[in-house]
């Protein structure tokens, strides 16, 4: 079975040595990018040290892409680490989801979404 995200590279938006980003294929708001490691690795608990720095780079450029693009208000950042945390696609990606005030109407408790009932606090 081929990996999705191991051939994904070709309509990188920005990339960098190790990573590439690419627009979500379902976004959660305008923007939403996908940051991908160019090598297969399982999640983000596999990345090597390299890597690591690599992806802080492309954080901060693809904050810098979304801020002159799109204008967000905010922004959430996120894994999915194995199926009970709804990963789907087993190579790590990370999630740059800018936000808008108004997407929601509560924001308060951001990630914590992730479970509805401990969102609020």
């Amino acid at each position: 079975m081929t990996c999705i995200f191991c051939t994904a590279s070709k309509h990188a938006i920005i990339e960098n040595e190790r990573f590439y980003a690419i627009a979500d294929k379902y976004p959660v708001t305008p923007g939403h990018l996908l940051l991908i490691p160019k090598a297969h690795r399982r999640d983000y608990f596999a990345l090597t040290q390299e890597e690591l720095q690599d992806l802080q780079a492309l954080l901060q450029e693809g904050k810098a892409y979304l801020l002159e693009t799109y204008r967000p208000d905010g922004f959430n950042i996120g894994f999915n680490c194995g199926e009970a945390a709804g990963q789907t696609v087993f190579h790590c990606h990370c999630h740059l989801i800018p936000r808008y005030q108004g997407d929601v109407e509560q924001p308060k408790g951001g990630v914590r979404g992730v479970i509805p009932n401990k969102q609020a606090y």
